[in-house]
């Protein structure tokens, strides 16, 4: 099929619009970066420069729970107090189970673009899933050089009804044998501010499950795109799959950027923007990016977990009492949801809609 990628509404239409997406774009013999694709010198990532960060070195779970418990546990805080980003080994999913939802990520992005289409955001069968390219292309000066398609949770009946073919078993798995781990890490984060969350308030603060799988493909100027713009996730905790290839970068207290290499085995957990502001600042949301690359086409697969829209959610009472002050203002989940997905990407800038006044 021959499209003019100059034009830039017959552009936007063919990948958002239409469904063919970034990859369909490549495929179709591209051989430059489009106009809409380039970002501004400000946030294009300079790999050459990048040093690699200190949660390359993974936390062993299986120390949990014994004489080491402490260790591991003073391990997890200090990671969420500091950088919001750790890696972990020994989880509780196996590597086979991660090496399959690799495999099935590349076997759902392979497929012909009329088949992903059906999951477009106003055609899908379910409001379940939904396939696309970027974040809100329609507001981005910039658009992504992403696709992806995103599976909520609701029970496992819908899961295995609803879901894609290709990837629906092996993504609800992942997220089946990820959730013990989660509420392990949730529940050392939340003893170590001094509060002890009711199983219903600890349900309905990780009510909204979902797994993504995320491709990028291969880019032929990759110095002038980014998989993901800088953001921080708006959930509690995020447990991400890299693939092999890497390019998850996170920024530090100086301002500078450090990539998270991948570790063949590990899984990647990221505070979020509700973990924020219940522990009243104390734990940090981490801002991350994800840079491109033209040595081969990457995948990763996030599961992120987060609160009920209709949970309310504001800096716990046992840790304003400890600071004597709410640095956070209590709010409707659905509200803090409905203004992060209402603009594009642009670091943590999201947070400032539930600060105190």
């Amino acid at each position: 099929m021959a499209v003019n990628f100059e034009d830039q509404a017959t552009l936007f239409n063919f990948v958002v619009k239409q469904g063919y997406g970034v990859k369909g774009m490549i495929d179709s013999g591209l051989s430059c970066v489009p106009q809409p694709f380039v970002q501004p010198l400000s946030e294009r990532i300079a790999t050459h420069k990048a040093s690699t960060c200190e949660a390359a070195q993974p936390i062993d779970l299986s120390q949990l729970d014994g004489p080491h418990h402490k260790e591991m546990a003073k391990q997890i805080v200090e990671a969420a107090e500091t950088l919001g980003f750790f890696q972990v080994v020994n989880h509780g999913v196996s590597v086979e189970l991660l090496e399959s939802l690799k495999k099935s990520a590349h076997e759902f992005f392979a497929q012909p673009p009329e088949e992903k289409a059906l999951y477009l955001k106003e055609v899908s069968p379910s409001k379940l899933v939904k396939y696309g390219t970027s974040f809100v292309p329609e507001k981005e000066k910039a658009i992504e050089w992403k696709d992806y398609v995103s599976m909520l949770y609701t029970n496992d009946h819908e899961a295995l009804q609803h879901w894609p073919q290709p990837c629906r078993d092996v993504a609800l798995e992942f997220l089946k044998s990820s959730m013990e781990m989660v509420k392990k890490v949730v529940a050392i984060l939340m003893e170590n501010v001094g509060a002890r969350l009711e199983e219903e308030r600890m349900n309905g603060l990780m009510g909204t499950k979902m797994v993504n799988m995320n491709y990028y493909p291969t880019c032929p100027s990759p110095e002038l795109t980014i998989g993901v713009g800088r953001h921080s996730d708006m959930g509690m905790l995020t447990v991400l799959l890299q693939d092999g290839i890497g390019g998850l970068y996170v920024k530090l207290d100086n301002g500078e950027w450090a990539e998270i290499p991948p570790v063949h085995g590990a899984l990647v957990i990221n505070v979020g923007d509700t973990m924020q502001i219940l522990s009243n600042g104390k734990y940090k949301s981490a801002e991350h990016r994800v840079r491109t690359t033209n040595i081969g086409s990457r995948v990763s697969v996030p599961i992120f977990t987060a609160p009920n829209p209709t949970e309310k959610i504001g800096p716990l009472p046992e840790v304003v009492k400890r600071d004597g002050v709410a640095r956070y203002k209590e709010l409707l989940f659905q509200d803090y949801m409905n203004n992060f997905f209402g603009q594009p990407h642009d670091g943590k800038k999201s947070l400032d809609f539930a600060r105190a006044e």
